[in-house]
């Protein structure tokens, strides 16, 4: 379970990482970065679980699943980083484990990229 300073509880939060922040996509995920550089803010990551993965359990099994995967790579997140993972319809069966640390780790690279070409 992460941490109560780690999670993102706002919509203004949610809103800004997913249309301003870089994405990335894998089969089953998807995942959004947003960068913060002038806050000192510890990183703070939340979950959108479609209606489409499955009935309220599958859903609840998935987001225990990712919010464990998220938090085995947390120290892998700047500081005053958004991060949203969206769970795809068929991500209930995928391996979380890898999956979730390649879209993390994807989507550092890409916003570094992003960062040097402003």
């Amino acid at each position: 379970m992460l941490v109560k300073t780690a999670r993102l509880t706002e919509s203004g939060d949610f809103a800004r990482a997913t249309k301003s922040g870089t994405r990335y996509t894998t089969a089953n995920f998807v995942g959004y970065l947003y960068i913060n550089t002038d806050s000192i803010a510890p990183a703070r990551a939340g979950l959108i679980i479609s209606k489409a993965v499955g009935g309220s359990v599958a859903r609840h099994r998935l987001a225990r699943k990712i919010r464990h995967c998220i938090q085995n790579n947390y120290t892998k997140l700047p500081q005053g980083t958004l991060l949203v993972i969206r769970g795809l319809n068929n991500s209930a069966s995928a391996d979380c484990a890898t999956e979730i640390s390649e879209l993390i780790e994807k989507l550092n690279i890409k916003t570094n990229e992003r960062a040097k070409n402003k």
